[in-house]
């Protein structure tokens, strides 16, 4: 493995050891085993590097969760829509560290302009990723209406339901109350 694969690889663990905020260019080459200097060489920064790496976990989550959570054939949609939300839920208190990443980057986008374009990508690729799991095809097959209303939707409650879960684990919501929810304002939105 070259220094580069191995900042990234160092990158990832710092991620998740200290989070996005508190992960220095020492931290990483530290985990990499290289110089500080590693970073600024094959990276450019210390956010262009945190960002990939982010982007990488949530991709590596993203395409795990897509195969783990294929479609029964002979499966309703409810079933399936019902194990999306008992993973993610699962994943939410299994890995904070990623998911609390995940809004420390949203968080440094907000004061640091030159962010904004990793995130805006990543919360593309993140509409299109849930749009493919709820529809049960890769992503690259997803039509773009489907992107733009089912992953935009699916994305911003997984997205309020993860700083729930965040926020106060004691009291977060279950799959069966989040399910209830959509089913009530389904109701309201007819």
């Amino acid at each position: 493995m070259g220094n580069r694969e191995a900042l990234l690889v160092g990158a990832k663990a710092c991620l998740r050891e200290h989070g996005y905020d508190r992960t220095s260019v020492r931290d990483i080459a530290t985990a990499a085993g290289v110089s500080t200097a590693a970073v600024g060489y094959h990276y450019g920064s210390r956010e262009a590097l945190l960002n990939q790496a982010l982007f990488e976990i949530l991709d590596e989550w993203g395409d795990a969760m897509g195969r783990a959570l294929v479609p029964d054939a002979d499966g309703s949609a409810r079933a399936h829509y019902e194990r999306v939300w008992e993973s993610l839920i699962e994943q939410f208190g299994a890995h904070p560290d990623l998911w609390l990443a995940s809004v420390e980057l949203f968080m440094q986008a907000q004061r640091r302009p030159e962010l904004r374009p990793a995130l805006a990508g990543g919360i593309t690729q993140g509409r299109r990723g849930m749009a493919a799991i709820l529809d049960g095809v890769p992503e690259e097959q997803v039509a773009e209406p489907s992107v733009r209303t089912l992953g935009t939707v699916q994305l911003a409650l997984v997205s309020g339901v993860m700083l729930q879960c965040l926020s106060d684990p004691g009291s977060a919501p279950t799959a069966a109350e989040v399910l209830d929810g959509i089913r009530a304002l389904a109701k309201i939105a007819r």
